[in-house]
């Protein structure tokens, strides 16, 4: 359906209107908040975010008395910057966990019998167990691993770097 045709059944029928804009647009605005949102968000969350954004659409067009040139266009400008938003109020969220409770959930992925890698990763000391459970097993970028820590970067990369040698040996020496 063209764009002026859409405007004019939303400005008739906004409840038609917007079900017709869902159809067409949907798609375009689920890709969207995928794309931006995916890493981050359940299925369920970004379901919400299009709904949103849907929502956000008939808002403003209402108020505009839908005098809208291209609605892709309009619909993109209020995913992108809804999805920002999303990404902001996620990005805030601290999800710190203690070591002591991580440990039931490295068990679950640990693929030996009896917790073999979960105490070879033990055996590493602090602030190096740490490191490696946040980033191989819960899947942390190295930048949120150092802020969360407290140390820098570069730092973090050398204990990483320093850790997979020691776990190396360590797993020549068992075999």
């Amino acid at each position: 359906m063209e764009d002026k045709k859409l405007c004019a059944l939303l400005r008739k029928s906004p409840e038609k209107g917007l079900a017709a804009a869902i159809r067409e647009y949907g798609g375009y605005v689920y890709k969207i908040v995928y794309i931006k949102l995916g890493d981050i968000c359940p299925k369920e969350d970004i379901e919400e975010a299009v709904s949103d954004i849907f929502y956000k659409f008939f808002q403003s067009g209402s108020r505009q008395g839908f005098e809208i040139k291209t609605i892709r266009g309009f619909l993109a400008v209020i995913a992108v910057r809804h999805c920002a938003g999303v990404f902001r109020s996620k990005a805030g969220e601290e999800k710190t966990v203690p070591l002591s409770e991580l440990e039931n959930l490295i068990c679950e992925y640990d693929i030996c019998d009896g917790g073999y890698i979960t105490d070879m990763i033990k055996s590493l000391g602090e602030p190096d167990s740490s490191i490696f459970i946040r980033k191989y097993y819960l899947g942390q970028r190295n930048k949120d691993i150092a802020k969360e820590l407290g140390i820098k970067e570069g730092t973090l990369n050398t204990r990483i770097s320093r850790g997979l040698v020691k776990l190396r040996k360590i797993l020549e020496e068992d075999m």
